[in-house]
């Protein structure tokens, strides 16, 4: 009993110091967070753009600047993100979008963005497409959910009907 007892112990005092360091971790993360997003702001322009195609590629497919795929993180090199091509007067370039705006665009259509740096943070549609919401798919609990009280009399006089037929 005494040992059960001092392995919970210990797994209880190495759950502590694990909270502790995600803690201080996390609040430094978000210090440094609102500190980019201040840099950000100060930096951002309104601009007008068009959308001729959105869709998520590596920083190596993106055709950016050789600049910004060498200052990036290994790790993220791989992974994929949120890019539109887009047109700015008569240039055309490629930029990283937000989550929010990546779903919120459409190709083809006609933006006032915010723009810092080669990022999209925000996007209004001025002229072009609306977008249509996606219709939601049914989950797998729907598919085996008993029928409205009102269907199930007439399944059951159907099956009564058919019976009595034979």
């Amino acid at each position: 009993m005494k040992t059960v007892f001092i392995v919970l112990l210990v797994i209880l005092a190495i759950a502590a110091v694990l909270l502790g360091l995600l803690y201080f971790f996390g609040r430094k993360a978000e210090k440094k967070q609102r500190e980019q997003k201040a840099a950000m702001d100060a930096v951002a322009q309104t601009m007008s753009l068009y959308i001729i195609d959105k869709k998520r590629m590596k920083l190596s497919e993106a055709n950016l600047p050789k600049i910004v795929t060498d200052s990036t993180p290994k790790y993220l090199r791989r992974a994929k993100l949120p890019m539109a091509k887009v047109k700015a007067g008569s240039r055309v370039m490629t930029l990283i979008c937000d989550e929010q705006v990546f779903s919120q665009i459409l190709p083809k259509q006609e933006v006032k963005a915010v723009v810092s740096g080669i990022y999209i943070t925000s996007a209004k549609r001025i002229r072009g497409p609306l977008p249509e919401p996606k219709p939601k798919k049914k989950g797998l609990l729907s598919r085996f959910k008993k029928e409205s009280p009102d269907q199930t009399p007439q399944i059951a006089q159907n099956s009564k009907n058919k019976s009595s037929a034979k």
